[in-house]
């Protein structure tokens, strides 16, 4: 589709997607033409890639990282639990043999 692309897999809340989802359906509606989620989330990027010193662009961006930190860091200090060694199920043969 484009001359240099690369695959990216991104976990996203689901309000948000709903939202660019939203979106989609009414620039769907109002170009008469089918514009899809991947779409509304590239035209986003995009978007606000054209404007990296926005105040609310620069925040948004610093509250994840610190969410991010902040998860990482608790999940550290979390005992790890000991994994029980996996049973194998075992199959049991009626007595008839079948």
């Amino acid at each position: 589709m484009f001359e240099s692309e690369t695959r990216v897999l991104i976990i996203l809340p689901r309000a948000l997607v709903d939202r660019a989802r939203g979106l989609a359906g009414r620039a769907t509606m109002s170009m008469k033409l089918p514009v899809s989620l991947q779409i509304v989330i590239r035209a986003l990027i995009g978007e606000s890639l054209k404007r990296p010193t926005n105040p609310e662009l620069l925040a948004n961006v610093s509250r994840q990282a610190e969410t991010v930190r902040r998860i990482r860091s608790e999940a550290r200090r979390r005992p790890i639990a000991p994994q029980q060694p996996r049973r194998r199920a075992s199959r049991q043969r009626s007595r008839s043999g079948a």
